[in-house]
């Protein structure tokens, strides 16, 4: 069974790629994201007195290299919740091994676990509810979907689960590179994330009706997305490079995190 007891969790720890280093919210004042990740932390400061946070999500991240390089960090950091997020950017390559990255999640789980870390886990949503581009993954996330539920039910992890939910498909909760979500997306992750927890309830699932776009408006999006962020990302690929070369986690020391006032 997933567990789901409230627990008044002191440090918390965020592991993963772009989703949780907070792509594309909004700019705190250290001139980095926030996203969905700080905005729990915040939620959670104010639960309990001296609570502390550490966010190690690099955008562009392989699951192996969470596991490799995140996890053992969160580890020697003895936080009582854990995050781990990952999967989309092995799920967008070409030689996507479905075993491969499902073994480095549960390996990363398991040893998470192990440390006496609580773990919440994230199963991501149907691309192809909004995107016929990223509906070509459809399959992938699928079933990388089912793996998350088997490896959170193993180990006795939360869950996050979008596979299936509506909530997401509006173009607002997304940024223009139809990857990433927008503030309003990060929010709503935010609240996701806490139900998961059992803090929070499922008033997330329907959110406020949003007009869509025109569908002139819509076409001149996907002009613009097919040059602005399609070919980039094309581009990135053929050369072996990654949108985290040279980037460093934005709070790799677990320290204390003071509620908002």
């Amino acid at each position: 069974m997933i567990a789901r007891q409230v627990k008044p969790w002191r440090s918390y720890v965020a592991l993963g790629d772009s989703f949780t280093e907070g792509l594309v919210d909004e700019v705190g004042p250290d001139g980095r994201y926030v996203g969905w990740a700080d905005r729990l932390a915040q939620v959670l400061a104010q639960r309990v007195p001296d609570f502390r946070y550490a966010n190690l999500a690099i955008r562009g991240r392989l699951t192996q290299q969470v596991r490799d390089e995140q996890v053992p960090m969160a580890i020697a950091m003895n936080p009582d919740l854990v995050s781990f997020a990952a999967g989309v950017n092995d799920a967008l390559r070409r030689n996507y091994d479905l075993h491969r990255t499902a073994t480095a999640v549960e390996n990363g789980v398991r040893a998470l676990r192990a440390s006496g870390s609580d773990v919440l886990l994230y199963a991501f949503g149907d691309p192809g509810r909004r995107s016929m581009v990223m509906g070509r993954v459809r399959g992938r996330l699928g079933e990388y979907n089912s793996a998350m539920l088997e490896i959170a039910a193993t180990y006795d992890c939360y869950l996050v689960n979008f596979w299936g939910v509506a909530a997401f498909d509006q173009d607002e909760y997304w940024d223009a590179d139809r990857l990433h979500l927008s503030p309003l997306g990060h929010q709503l992750a935010t609240h996701c994330a806490l139900q998961a927890l059992g803090i929070g309830d499922a008033n997330w699932r329907t959110p406020d009706p949003i007009t869509p776009a025109a569908p002139l408006s819509r076409g001149l999006g996907h002009v613009a997305w097919l040059r602005g962020h399609l070919a980039p990302w094309v581009a990135r690929r053929l050369r072996g490079a990654s949108s985290g070369d040279g980037i460093v986690a934005k709070r790799p020391i677990l320290g204390r995190l003071d509620p908002p006032d």
